[in-house]
């Protein structure tokens, strides 16, 4: 017989603390809370893209930002999420290849000093490894919400917050843990 009910929600929810406490993972907040700062100072587009969770997370991040940290007297947040147009994924799925379908929005969106985020649990994504590749050659920042040790995705980024797990579901908690966070504190402290 496994463990009851509590005991696994327990043990569960110690994983993802565990995970979302790190102590190098704190430090990445701190750093990516300032590259955000000047994103919206500065008027640059925060694009976010992924597969699966990842791309709902990009979703959910882009959404959150603009409207959660909207502040008198504040820049809002310029962001989107590239996985959100179906049409135009499909269309370069189609005509290229999937690994393509965020390298070639960014070619059509990207400006240098934007920043690209890519999510992914693995770090081995084909699609947001190309569309990290494409940022940096468009003189854009890159940030990474990775898990798994990081994997290719890691050398790609100016700043990587890799989540210490292996586990999918830890690391899909911390990325968008990490994101509410962000957008709390660019509502509740930068509004000031």
């Amino acid at each position: 017989m496994g463990r009851s009910v509590e005991e696994y929600v327990k043990g569960y929810v110690a994983e993802t603390v565990a995970s979302v406490t790190a102590p190098y993972l704190v430090e990445g907040i701190e750093r990516l809370t300032e590259l955000f700062a000047r994103a919206r100072k500065d008027g640059s587009t925060i694009f976010f893209f992924g597969n699966g969770g990842s791309a709902s997370t990009g979703s959910h991040l882009a959404n959150d930002l603009a409207k959660l940290t909207i502040a008198p007297g504040q820049p809002r947040f310029r962001c989107l999420s590239l996985s959100d147009p179906v049409p135009t994924l499909l269309a370069w799925a189609n005509d290229l290849a999937y690994a393509e379908v965020y390298a070639e929005q960014l070619k059509n969106l990207g400006r240098p000093g934007d920043l690209a985020v890519g999510i992914s649990g693995s770090g081995n994504s084909p699609n947001v490894l190309r569309g990290l590749e494409e940022a940096r050659k468009l003189g854009m920042g890159t940030v990474g919400l990775i898990g798994m040790g990081g994997g290719k995705q890691k050398a790609l980024c100016d700043l990587s917050l890799v989540v210490p797990s292996q586990n999918m579901q830890h690391i899909e908690d911390t990325h968008l843990i990490v994101g509410h966070l962000l957008c709390s504190y660019f509502r509740d402290e930068r509004s000031r």
